[in-house]
C-alpha cells in the first residue's frame, strides 16, 4: 500500500472515519486521561489521534515512514509532521515521554527494527499505545477501510512481538465491534456494538489496543547504543513548539 497517507486522510475525513476515530480516540484517552507536561510522539498514522492531545501536552508531533508518504499538520503554522525511516528514527534516546502507532506496525517491513527504535526513543519511565488490525476479526478483511491492509496480528503475536522488543504489556484493550460498513444504520449504532461486542464476541474486534512500557534493565543488558553515522538527529523540540 505504498503512499497510503493521503488515502488515510481521506478516510479520517468521511463519515465512517470520524466515527471510528471518535471510537479509538476513548480508547487512547482511557489509557492516557492526563498528558499534561508530556512530550508525545505519533508514528505512522497517527495525526487524527494527535489532534485531541495537543492541548494539553507540552508538545505533541508526528513522524510517517517513507514509502507511505507525508502531509503537513500544522498547529498555528508550524509543521508537526516528518518523514523518516524505520529503523532509524531522527530523535535523541529517551526523549520522548509517550509514543502512540497507529498505521504503523501493520505496514512495517521491518517491525523488529521499528520497534527497536520506539524502545531507545522512550524514556524509561514512558508509555507506548499501539493500534493494529485483528487477524481474527472483519476488519483485517475488508479492503475498503485502512484496517483491511498491512499485516493484522492475533492478541498472541502482537505480545509476542512486542515482548521480543523488550517492552511489557501493561494493559490491553480491543476496539471496532461494528461491522466496516458505511451505512447510516451501521454508523448510527456504533457505540451500542462498542458495548456489547467486547462481552458478546470480543475475540472478533477490528483492532488490538495495546499500552506497554519497556524493559529497562533486560535493554541495558541486551542493546548497545545506537550511533548517527553521517544521519542527522532531529530534537523533539525541532519539530515545532
Amino acid at each position: 500500500m505504498s503512499g497510503y497517507v493521503y488515502e488515510l486522510k481521506q478516510y479520517y475525513a468521511s463519515r465512517a472515519g470520524r466515527m471510528v476515530r471518535r471510537l479509538l480516540q476513548a480508547y487512547i484517552h482511557d489509557f492516557w486521561p492526563d498528558v499534561k507536561g508530556k512530550r508525545i510522539l505519533g508514528y505512522g498514522y497517527a495525526v487524527p489521534f494527535l489532534k485531541a492531545l495537543q492541548d494539553d501536552a507540552v508538545q505533541v508531533f508526528g513522524l510517517m515512514p517513507a514509502g507511505g508518504g507525508v502531509h503537513h499538520w500544522q498547529q498555528k503554522g508550524v509543521n508537526k509532521v516528518a518523514v523518516t525511516l524505520e529503523d532509524f528514527i531522527p530523535l535523541e534516546t529517551e526523549s520522548v515521554d509517550l509514543i502512540l502507532i497507529t498505521h504503523g506496525l501493520e505496514f512495517s517491513t521491518a517491525p523488529e527494527e521499528m520497534l527497536a527504535e520506539m524502545w531507545r526513543v522512550l524514556k524509561s519511565n514512558g508509555r507506548m499505545i499501539v493500534v493494529v488490525p485483528n487477524r481474527l476479526g472483519m476488519w483485517a478483511r475488508v479492503e475498503h477501510t485502512p484496517f483491511g491492509h498491512g499485516k493484522p496480528y492475533t492478541s498472541t503475536q502482537l505480545t509476542g512481538l512486542l515482548n521480543k522488543a523488550l517492552f511489557v504489556c501493561e494493559r490491553k484493550n480491543r476496539a471496532l465491534f461494528m461491522p466496516p460498513f458505511k451505512s447510516f444504520l451501521v454508523l448510527r449504532t456504533a457505540y451500542a456494538m462498542e458495548s456489547f461486542g467486547k462481552y458478546i464476541f470480543p475475540g472478533l474486534s477490528g483492532v488490538h489496543v495495546f499500552e506497554v512500557s519497556k524493559q529497562v534493565y533486560a535493554g541495558a543488558l541486551k542493546q548497545e547504543t545506537k550511533k548517527a553515522q553521517g544521519r542527522r538527529i532531529l530534537v523533539a523540540d525541532s519539530v515545532g513548539t
